[in-house]
């Protein structure tokens, strides 16, 4: 027979406590509720909240009736739970943790309740409960929404000899090509569970304000070249990471301080210098004398822009400027540019170095004003720093300098990342942005529409465009293309090879193309798109879909989408997500709050992909962060600040709107949509299918309202740095917002291997192998996370242990 209890005389207190408790959660709940169905929204909240207020009264009334309703609420609750998101694990954390603490609660006080049953039961299902929270706990610390699906490793192709015994990192994206692949394999699966840290330089070039430390070292022949935000350039050791020599342009600039490279550049030999000519008389021609190595100056050189539009060379052993380059070593970037204002010009990303060319792009403010400076391209001899050509889009007659007192045709499109080249085709492939600013475009002009957001092949020699292809039509949501091109050739399907160029993008469309003539090589496909876009402007009634390669983070939002670390902040997501207009990724922007996902950050962005060439692997790494946005009419955002480039307002003078937007947080600083906000992934290209996806970091150096959780929870989060991929099977990047360089299998997506540094970092890695020691380095720059308050000045390298 059960024994029968009586609350004790001072046990009632907490019945009418906890009841106060369920009030005072219902209260929001219900109020929130309301605004949720008034908006078209789930009905849970506010019947929930309902139930939890009566729960409550009846609580304080010592009624046990209040608990059997709050156990009716918390059954219902699990069944809305799994039938608004299924088994997924996250989705699934806000919406039980919290109503499952009650009922702990709940159950703990059942007996106190008058003429109540035994204790046992009770306590007993409540330890259960207890227990699967523990289990929550544990398991959130195992990553989720991991997709591996099944891929044959292939043979690895023989490296030819030269390539295998370079140790060199040359180029931004190691080679012309820009696939971040390196045929170093001394590190690999197998041992890199050893890396240690081996060296760490400081460059005492600390960001601060707006400026990143974003850039991804050289290394050529036995040095290794970096550069600082403010486009300090020191030249180190490889082994130690000592100084060989420093260089200070000086440089200075109001505001996005950085540098993401440096670039090196060797004189080409001419055809005469490298076979001579045969004798008249048709003997054999005699060789020449090897030439004795010389001991001039600037044979070697390291070629770099700075945020004040200056194009300098340097001897490459010396650090001294390189006096027959320009004027004395230096090429002013502003000449045929027109008006510049202060920060409103210059290069962000590495100089482009092709045969005896140096190919100049740039970056402008975005979204202050139009007319903007120009887009336009130049290329200049990397012997003397003459303008050889120029591609001014607005204006294709303009081959150099524009005639006097004229200027390159302002607010056109800029190429503020990374070209790739392919030096057997002639061509260089062209990453264009948009024309200023990004969220109006009723002005633009002809050129401006066909150029923007699109990849251009030029011909080298000449800078004549040879074919061009659009990843946005009409983009009025930034959407363009910020990414180094990858080239290389992948499978045809007839047991040859076709020359592809792989252009990842913003919108989490990867665009596979011929790099000969810029047809899709994976099947592109032009989709309806919403309609109706602000007074003055238009949208385009289609945009291009690169349906024959998967995509990455585009699933379209759902009010059961939205996230929060708290029944509240979730409820709170889920009123501001249906306030706001969203008909998918090309929502227009209009004078109400509309919802841009992907969003301007990316899906992927400047930190680029890479392609693990022994496996034909495409790997890139996304973002997942919307934005909110809302047009402000001319003289509502005439009186609303000062300008920003991304998050706060664009005033987009010279339009009729401003543009007012910002990340789509709760009011804890957590995203508002469910984990993860940042995947890495490899994609199978011969096959074009999904081969792994993993999250992208955790939450140890971030949480709600910017406080470090401490927690290596594993959720997915944003990554500006790119991936870099090896011979030796392995993926390293660490561009996510915990403070870790890693390496993951690269046929797998399994974490084998993570350094703690300093700070976090928000490069693209690289590696070389040194000629004095054969030690393989991994090379990190750490200067901090985006969003992070911690910074630094770190330069990390990783080997494994030296041998006795």
């Amino acid at each position: 027979m059960a024994e029968q209890t009586s609350s004790r005389p001072g046990g009632s207190w907490l019945l009418v406590l906890f009841g106060v408790i369920l009030v005072i959660i219902g209260l929001p709940l219900v109020y929130g509720g309301a605004q949720l169905i008034f908006l078209g929204g789930s009905w849970y909240y506010a019947l929930a909240g309902l139930g939890i207020i009566l729960s409550g009264v009846l609580y304080a009334l010592r009624h046990k009736t209040g608990f059997w309703l709050y156990a009716l609420i918390f059954l219902a609750t699990i069944v809305w739970a799994l039938w608004e998101t299924g088994l997924a694990f996250w989705p699934l954390v806000p919406r039980l943790v919290a109503p499952t603490v009650l009922a702990i609660l709940a159950l703990l006080l059942l007996p106190v309740f008058p003429y109540s049953t035994g204790k046992r039961g009770p306590f007993s299902i409540a330890g259960l409960l207890v227990l699967a929270l523990i289990a929550t706990g544990i398991y959130a610390f195992q990553p989720h929404e991991v997709t591996r699906n099944a891929f044959a490793k292939v043979e690895k192709p023989t490296v030819p000899a030269a390539a295998a015994s370079a140790g060199d990192w040359r180029y931004y994206g190691r080679t012309p090509a820009g696939t971040r692949y390196a045929p170093f394999d001394q590190i690999n699966t197998d041992n890199v569970s050893g890396l240690e840290v081996a060296w760490t330089f400081r460059s005492g070039d600390t960001p601060a304000g707006s400026a990143q430390d974003q850039n991804t070292p050289l290394f050529v022949g036995d040095t290794l070249y970096t550069c600082s935000p403010n486009n300090i350039v020191n030249a180190l050791n490889p082994d130690t990471g000592e100084v060989k020599w420093k260089f200070d342009p000086q440089a200075k600039a109001p505001l996005w301080q950085r540098c993401r490279g440096v670039s090196y550049y060797e004189p080409v030999a001419t055809p005469v210098e490298a076979a001579p000519a045969a004798p008249a008389d048709g003997a054999a021609a005699q060789p020449t004398a090897p030439a004795a190595p010389s001991t001039a100056a600037c044979t070697a050189r390291i070629v770099m822009t700075t945020i004040d539009a200056r194009l300098i060379e340097l001897d490459a052993k010396t650090g001294e400027p390189c006096a027959d380059f320009g004027t004395g070593g230096t090429v002013d970037l502003k000449q045929g540019m027109g008006e510049i204002k202060p920060g409103f010009y210059f290069q962000t990303s590495a100089p482009t170095v092709m045969r005896d060319l140096i190919l100049i792009g740039g970056w402008v403010w975005d979204n202050v004003e139009t007319g903007e400076p120009s887009g336009a391209v130049r290329a200049f001899s990397a012997k003397t720093g003459e303008l050889v050509w120029a591609w001014d889009l607005g204006n294709p007659a303009i081959t150099k300098l524009p005639p006097e007192g004229e200027s390159y045709t302002r607010g056109t499109p800029n190429v503020w990342s990374t070209p790739a080249y392919d030096d057997a085709l002639g061509l260089v492939y062209l990453p264009t942005g948009n024309a200023t600013p990004d969220f109006w475009g009723g002005h633009r002009s002809k050129e401006a529409e066909e150029y923007s957001s699109s990849v251009v092949a030029l011909d080298i020699a000449t800078g004549r465009e040879r074919w061009k292809f659009q990843t946005v039509h009409h983009d009025i949501w930034d959407y363009d293309v910020p990414s180094q091109p990858a080239l290389y050739d992948v499978p045809d399907g007839k047991g040859g090879t076709a020359p592809a160029l792989i252009q990842v993008t913003k919108r989490g469309q990867i665009f596979m193309l011929d790099r000969r003539d810029g047809k899709p090589i994976a099947e592109v496909e032009e989709k309806p798109v919403p309609q109706g876009a602000a007074e003055g402007d238009w949208t385009s009634a289609t945009q291009p879909y690169s349906t024959g390669m998967p995509s990455i983070g585009t699933e379209p939002f759902t009010e059961a989408r939205m996230w929060g670390a708290t029944p509240f902040d979730q409820l709170y997501c889920r009123i501001e997500f249906k306030k706001m207009r969203y008909d998918g990724e090309f929502t227009p922007p209009r004078t109400d709050y509309s919802l841009i996902y992907p969003g301007y950050y990316g899906g992927m962005n400047w930190g680029s992909a890479s392609v693990d060439e022994a496996n034909g692997l495409l790997i890139v790494n996304d973002i997942r962060m919307p934005q909110f946005i809302t047009l402000l009419p001319r003289e509502q955002a005439d009186n609303y600040g000062p300008s920003a480039a991304h998050d706060g307002l664009g005033t987009q003078l010279g339009t009729p709107y401003g543009a007012l937007k910002n990340g789509f947080m709760s009011p804890l600083g957590v995203p508002c949509h469910q984990p993860p906000y940042g995947t890495i992934s490899a994609i199978d290209l011969k096959s074009r299918q999904l081969v792994w996806q993993v999250p992208a970091g955790t939450l140890q150096d971030t949480g709600p309202l910017g406080m470090k959780t401490g927690l290596q929870i594993p959720i997915g989060m944003p990554s500006l740095g790119g991936p870099m991929t090896t011979s030796g099977g392995l993926v390293f990047y660490a561009g996510t917002q915990d403070y870790y360089l890693r390496a993951i299998d690269v046929t797998t997506g399994e974490e084998l291997w993570k350094g703690r540094l300093p700070v976090g970092a928000q490069a693209t890695p690289m590696t070389y192998t040194s000629p004095e020691t054969g030690r393989q380095f991994v090379i990190i720059s750490a200067g901090g996370a985006r969003q992070s308050p911690d910074r630094g000045d770190y330069i990390v390298a990783y080997a494994l242990p030296k041998k006795n």
